[in-house]
């Protein structure tokens, strides 16, 4: 049984990225304007005509992967890669979401703790492969 800090954390980021996986798609939170080379960086990622709709589908989808409690593992590893780009666009171009930033990768890394044993397989250096049928030969078995 999970904690109840876990599914807090686990609902307030679900929340979070589907609500705002959601707007890209139905914009129903207006987005403050951006100046400078947040401006641009965001225009070029716009003209592009898939980046956006991309980040959306993968928020929305995580996100409802997360509210409802059922493949959180796959969702922490397709968010990983996006908010550590959402935490260095803030970082570097648009200091005043950095807090939201800061706070949603503080959740994705807890949560990534918190499920810790569903990574460990891949952080292994090596693992023996899978033989047919399912059966792993042994050493015995290799001679």
């Amino acid at each position: 049984m999970r904690s109840i800090v876990t599914v807090i954390a686990r609902t307030l980021l679900g929340l979070v990225l589907f609500v705002f996986g959601i707007n890209v798609f139905l914009h129903f939170i207006p987005l403050p304007p951006m100046q400078g080379r947040a401006a641009q960086f965001i225009a070029g990622l716009a003209v592009s005509g898939y980046v956006f709709p991309l980040i959306g589908a993968v928020e929305t989808l995580a996100g409802a992967a997360l509210l409802t409690g059922r493949f959180v593992p796959l969702a922490l590893a397709a968010l990983a890669p996006l908010l550590v780009n959402v935490v260095a666009t803030h970082l570097f171009l648009a200091p005043s979401g950095l807090p939201l930033a800061l706070v949603l990768l503080a959740l994705e890394i807890y949560l990534a703790w918190a499920y810790r044993g569903a990574f460990r397989p891949l952080l292994r250096a090596r693992e023996e492969l899978a033989r047919p049928l399912g059966r792993r030969m042994t050493d015995a078995h290799a001679r």
